[in-house]
């Protein structure tokens, strides 16, 4: 009893503890976040030639910039109601049934969101394109001379391209959360002669409509500062917010403009982030949850099987068959007739791999595939232990409930939690010249360290790494930490023998996911990379940059290995994640 009172007595305010717990993450984004962020835009607007506010003057005047911010937000609009009309079954059938193969089907959705932007346009290029599949299975049956699908450089390809990206959000944010909703409640109202549909309309829809609105917000997010899709898939006729920055930098050189536009984009992502938050904080609201052994039935009749069976078959369908075409593609070779009536024969062939391995060119300046694998990997293992050490803290925090005599630490995560969500909507253009302007002198010379590319990738790695471990904080029983406390336990103590083996796996899957991305990541490397180590995708890009079939059959290559440790790594999480929590 002495002891604990003493141990009372010198205990720290609470401010203390809610401070300490955000230290690492805070200076972390502050010095590779904020710090070259923040620079690289007062560079910019320095440049203007007259006043600093002119240039906001020239972007909301000008009639081609108010065109691509109202095509940004529409397209994003457009692409978040589709990703929500194709996922919300989805979501339903992983929610109420329990089948076999279920874990495998979420794990393939789940791989076109961490896979490069390049790999996905190379996919549907393969399947759509002018010498996609498609194309030449229809000019072969209907003896076409040119193929008669233009998917390419459409805004279908932007659409069907961004429901393929964040289907998967839909699925989990909402599937898991419609997994605990008590179905007893549906089941009171069927016995006072409700319907289906009123049901749905009156009890299941109030009921998921917060985490439904998050999901939408969530992805709204990513199709509002999508680059990659637009980029390649859209053409020169479409451009969003990303897009524009990108060609007013790098194409254009005005600067100033290119800083206006970066801070509408952060403005905007600021709002949704704080939006988002909210709305995922109204999803921990004590509701009737129950776990899924209570909420779940099996596929016991016949029509049940069926429906299961048509929405697997769609959704598979929609994310795995690009995938699918790439992979093909990768072992064919194709060959034109050149003879009266144009015809291509194709036949398998291993040659795309064999030449992953070999310097033709015998180019000093060439890096074997075969390192840009083990460069990838190595600045993932760094990404997935930066990532944690900085997420697991900020995720403790976050998880905390704070009294009213504990203000400073409620005020601490309200403040910071929409902050983590920044570094995924912020132009990777504009961060990536940050770190070049900003991380040049003497104490942070890091502009040609390798260093950099790890760090750029925690950036987006940390805020997935923070939501993965949140939820499964958030679930530790308060009463375990109380009675270690009470036992004289240390909060290092308490962390040590409660949190972290209640918490072992979650953080596998966070380690998981923040290591997929990271071998994922394109815009900010292709800025920051050295040549002599690339990554896969930077490697990828390098291929398609150059001519020839040779060339574009080593980036389906190199695409189809990183497709399949992608893969790896999503049943990897589907294995170790925790059943009854999660967010994402």
């Amino acid at each position: 009893m002495r002891e604990a009172k003493h141990t009372k007595n010198h205990k720290l305010p609470s401010w203390v503890g809610a401070l300490a717990l955000w230290v690492a993450p805070l200076i972390f984004l502050g010095v590779f976040y904020f710090y070259p962020l923040a620079n690289i835009l007062g560079v910019s607007l320095a440049r203007s030639s007259q006043s600093a506010l002119s240039p906001f003057v020239q972007a909301f005047r000008s009639s081609s910039i108010q065109h691509v911010l109202w095509f940004t937000i529409w397209q994003a609009l457009l692409s978040t109601l589709l990703t929500l009309l194709f996922g919300l079954p989805g979501a339903y059938l992983m929610a109420r049934y329990n089948f076999r193969g279920k874990a495998l089907v979420l794990a393939l959705s789940g791989i076109p969101f961490v896979l490069p932007t390049l790999v996905v346009a190379t996919a549907f290029n393969a399947l759509l394109g002018p010498r996609g599949w498609v194309n030449l299975a229809l000019m072969a049956v209907f003896d076409l001379s040119q193929p008669p699908i233009s998917f390419i450089n459409s805004l279908g390809a932007i659409l069907i391209a961004h429901v393929f990206y964040n289907t998967t959000i839909v699925l989990r944010l909402v599937g898991d959360f419609w997994s605990h909703l008590d179905p007893r409640m549906g089941q009171a109202a069927r016995v006072l002669g409700a319907g289906k549909w009123q049901e749905l309309r009156h009890i299941t829809l109030p009921l998921l409509a917060p985490s439904i609105a998050a999901a939408a917000l969530l992805v709204f997010i990513f199709v509002f500062t999508s680059f990659g899709v637009i980029l390649v898939l859209g053409g020169p006729r479409y451009a969003t917010l990303e897009v524009e920055i990108y060609n007013q930098t790098l194409s254009l050189f005005n600067l100033p403009l290119a800083a206006v536009l970066s801070l509408i984009q952060l403005a905007c992502t600021l709002l949704f982030s704080i939006i988002y938050t909210r709305l995922v904080k109204q999803l921990a609201r004590p509701l009737s949850l129950q776990p899924r052994r209570y909420t779940q039935h099996t596929l016991n009749t016949w029509q049940r099987k069926m429906m299961a069976t048509l929405l697997i078959t769609f959704l598979l369908g929609l994310l795995t068959t690009p995938l699918l075409a790439l992979a093909a593609r990768s072992f064919t070779r194709f060959e034109a007739d050149r003879g009266q009536h144009s015809q291509v024969h194709y036949g398998l062939t291993l040659d795309f791999y064999q030449e992953l391995f070999i310097n033709r060119q015998q180019s000093v300046f060439y890096v074997p595939p075969a390192r840009a694998l083990s460069i990838s990997f190595t600045y993932a293992a760094i990404t997935v232990l930066l990532a944690l050490v900085l997420g697991f803290p900020a995720a403790w925090s976050l998880s905390r409930e704070y009294d009213d005599r504990k203000m400073f630490g409620a005020f601490m995560n309200r403040f910071l939690d929409p902050l983590l969500m920044l570094p995924l909507g912020t132009s990777a253009v504009t961060l990536g010249l940050g770190f070049i302007v900003a991380l040049d002198h003497p104490p942070l010379d890091l502009r040609a360290s390798p260093i950099l590319v790890p760090l750029a990738h925690t950036l987006v790695a940390f805020p997935f790494v923070v939501r993965s471990l949140t939820p499964a904080l958030r679930s530790i029983r308060p009463r375990l930490r109380q009675a270690a406390a009470t036992l004289g336990a240390t909060p290092l103590q308490t962390l040590r023998h409660i949190d972290l083996p209640l918490t072992g796996r979650a953080i596998v899957v966070a380690a998981t996911f923040a290591f997929t991305i990271s071998l994922g990541e394109f815009g900010a490397t292709a800025m920051i990379s050295r040549p002599e180590y690339p990554t896969i995708p930077v490697a990828i890009y390098r291929f398609i940059s150059q001519p020839g079939a040779q060339n574009y059959g080593q980036a389906l290559a190199l695409s189809a290995i990183l497709m399949v440790v992608t893969t790896l790594g999503m049943l990897a999480i589907e294995r170790f994640r925790v059943a009854d929590i999660g967010e994402f």
